[in-house]
C-alpha cells in the first residue's frame, strides 16, 4: 500500500512541478478533448504538447491514446511506456500500450503486457478473454480453455466468453460440454450463426 501511495503522489507531483500553471494545463486538456470529439486526433495532440511535462502520468496516457488514434503507433507506444514507468501498477496504461503494439504487429509485446496485468489482477476478465483469443487463434486450445473458463466462471451468462468457451470445448473434443454451452449462447442470441454452426458439428 505504501508503494502505491508513493506512486500516486509522484504522478501528481509531476503536474505540480510543471513549468505551466494548473489553469494552462486545464485549458490544454479542454482544447484537446474538444478536438478529439471532432475526430481531429492529430490536432488534439497539439495543445498538450504546448504544456507537456514528461513526469505527468495523465499527459503521457492521453498522448498515448491520441497518438494511437492518429495512427502514430511508435509515438503512442513511447508515451504509454512513459506512463507505465511513472505508474508501474497502472492497468489502464498497460491496456493502452497493447493497442499500438498490436497495430505494429508485435504480438510478443502484447502477450507480455497481458501477462504483467494478470500478475497484478489475475481475475481481469478483459485480459483473460483476450489471452484466450490469442491462444485459440494459435490453436493452443488447452491454454485457451483455462482463460475462457475463468471468465465464464466470473460471468456465466456473458456472450463473448461463453461462445468462445463452447468452441474451445469443441476443439478439445468435449462435445457434451460444447453442446450445453452453445445452447446457453442461443438463450441470449436465438439466431446466433456461430452457435448454430458449432452445434451442427456435434454428432
Amino acid at each position: 500500500m505504501k508503494i502505491k501511495i508513493i506512486l500516486v503522489f509522484s504522478a501528481f507531483y509531476g503536474l505540480a512541478t510543471s513549468l505551466f500553471s494548473q489553469d494552462q494545463i486545464l485549458s490544454a486538456f479542454s482544447k484537446s478533448i474538444e478536438l478529439e470529439y471532432k475526430g481531429e486526433y492529430a490536432k488534439a495532440i497539439g495543445p498538450l504538447h504546448e504544456v507537456y511535462t514528461e513526469k505527468s502520468y495523465e499527459m503521457n496516457l492521453r498522448l498515448g491514446w491520441l497518438s494511437y488514434e492518429a495512427a502514430q503507433y511508435v509515438e503512442s507506444a513511447d508515451y504509454y511506456q512513459k506512463a507505465m514507468a511513472l505508474m508501474p501498477y497502472s492497468i489502464e496504461a498497460k491496456l493502452g500500450y497493447v493497442y499500438p503494439a498490436a497495430a505494429l504487429g508485435n504480438w510478443d509485446l502484447v502477450t507480455a503486457q497481458y501477462k504483467k496485468i494478470l500478475e497484478i489482477d489475475a481475475q481481469n476478465t478483459v485480459v483473460n478473454y483476450r489471452m484466450g483469443l490469442i491462444d485459440y487463434n494459435n490453436k493452443r486450445y488447452a491454454t485457451a480453455y483455462k482463460y475462457f473458463e475463468k471468465v465464464v466462471n466470473l460471468y456465466p451468462f456473458g456472450y463473448d466468453a461463453l461462445l468462445m468457451f463452447a468452441w474451445t470445448n469443441l476443439q478439445l473434443g468435449k462435445s457434451r460440454e460444447a453442446k450445453i454451452l452453445f445452447g446457453k449462447v442461443l438463450l441470449m442470441s436465438p439466431e446466433d450463426a456461430s452457435a448454430k454452426e458449432g452445434l451442427s458439428l456435434i454428432k
